[in-house]
């Protein structure tokens, strides 16, 4: 089968997820990454850790189809080994500050010296150029300052989401970055720099909530999992579990009313249209919230999909790992890896591709696992890198 990026490398310098997973898709749709981290180990190896050595489940998931080297780039024989890599490389992925890129030789201008066309990825909490730009910072604060999080919840406590979706957001971004670089390299012959940032990908997906408060001041507030633009959207809680119900639309709006058997609703003023059902979209959970306590989860979701009505279970961890729906498809490919007593679920390529699809080929590196043969493969005899090794440069 033909892989689009086979023959491409990638340097992978991130760190946690938004540049490790931006690598990851790139690894899926076949590019050789080398994924680069400390001596000792980098911090997000060991988040949520699963086996006796420490190896977390994130890791698991954002270092599959990549080979593991160890290596302290701040040391000078260090930049030397990165000077090499990068002369084989055609990206190099980093989520590090500007001044640790340049003291590790991996900004723009000292790649393209080694490497005319090389890629530069980079990703940051807040991007160059405004008065935020040299801060750090993690998913939360996308979320904290993009308005999510005052969304989120109540007006008395803002709530973050526990996934960390703006980093998977700027990583999927950065990602498509990445390879209309490449697919311009290809007309061009030259490189650029990619740039992504959590903020930009929070501002995005809060874009329309902004451009509506700019255009009529509405100064929303948040309503827990309550709609404020249609309804019935919430949150149910039936006799044995809870479920979420999503209504966008007059005609659906309408299959809710025939469901409730009762046609009244359609002739309400107050109901006419959906931001209107969203402005009293308390009274429409109201009643359906009535309606599914009296049933239990498999009743109510069978009669919304009767209906056509948007609907799922809430699911815990435990529950999703069962679904019959991941299990038909393959979504969760099990993965060997050592030290764990079972094969992990390790989540396939999320977009599916008809004729060259992404694919998970290997299991995550342990640490340094492949540092020997990349070595080799630039030029390093054993000796050589017994005594790189000696000295913790490798």
């Amino acid at each position: 089968m033909s892989r689009v990026l086979e023959g491409i490398r990638v340097l992978d310098f991130g760190r946690y997820i938004a540049g490790p997973y931006c690598a990851t898709l790139l690894g899926d749709m076949g590019a050789d990454v080398i994924r680069i981290e400390k001596v000792d180990g980098s911090e997000d190896r060991f988040l949520s850790p699963v086996t006796e050595n420490g190896d977390g489940a994130m890791f698991m998931q954002l270092a599959r189809n990549k080979r593991g080297l160890t290596l302290n780039p701040m040391k000078p024989a260090g930049r030397e080994i990165v000077k090499k890599l990068v002369a084989t490389a055609d990206v190099v992925v980093a989520n590090l500050p500007p001044d640790t890129l340049a003291a590790m030789g991996l900004d723009y201008e000292s790649l393209s010296a080694i490497k005319p066309d090389i890629i530069l990825t980079m990703i940051s909490a807040f991007g160059r150029g405004g008065p935020y730009s040299n801060r750090v910072g993690f998913d939360g604060l996308g979320q904290a300052m993009s308005g999510n999080m005052y969304m989120s919840g109540t007006p008395e406590q803002p709530v973050k989401a526990y996934a960390p979706f703006i980093d998977f957001g700027t990583a999927s971004l950065s990602a498509f970055g990445t390879m209309a670089a490449l697919f311009e390299r290809q007309k061009t012959g030259k490189g650029q720099i990619v740039e992504g940032a959590l903020f930009n990908t929070a501002l995005t997906m809060m874009n329309a909530t902004a451009i509506e408060q700019h255009a009529i001041q509405v100064n929303r507030v948040a309503t827990l999992n309550r709609s404020q633009t249609s309804a019935p959207a919430d949150t149910f809680k039936t006799r044995d579990g809870w479920v979420l119900v999503q209504s966008v639309g007059g005609p659906l709006f309408k299959r809710w009313a025939d469901l409730m058997g009762e046609d009244h609703w359609l002739d309400d003023p107050r109901f006419k249209d959906d931001i209107s059902r969203g402005d009293h979209g308390e009274i429409i959970s109201e009643r359906l919230a009535k309606w599914c306590a009296e049933r239990s989860s498999a009743e109510v979701l069978a009669a919304m999909e009767e209906a056509r009505l948007p609907a799922g279970p809430v699911l815990s961890p435990q529950e999703v790992l069962e679904d019959p729906h991941i299990e038909a498809k393959g979504l969760f490919q099990p993965i060997d890896y050592p030290g764990l007593d079972k094969p992990a679920p390790i989540m396939q390529t999320p977009v599916e591709l008809s004729e060259t699809p992404g694919e998970i080929r290997h299991r995550a590196p342990t640490l340094g696992e492949h540092t020997n043969s990349i070595m080799q493969e630039l030029g390093y005899q054993q000796a050589e890198i017994d005594e790189l090794r000696a000295q913790r440069i490798i």
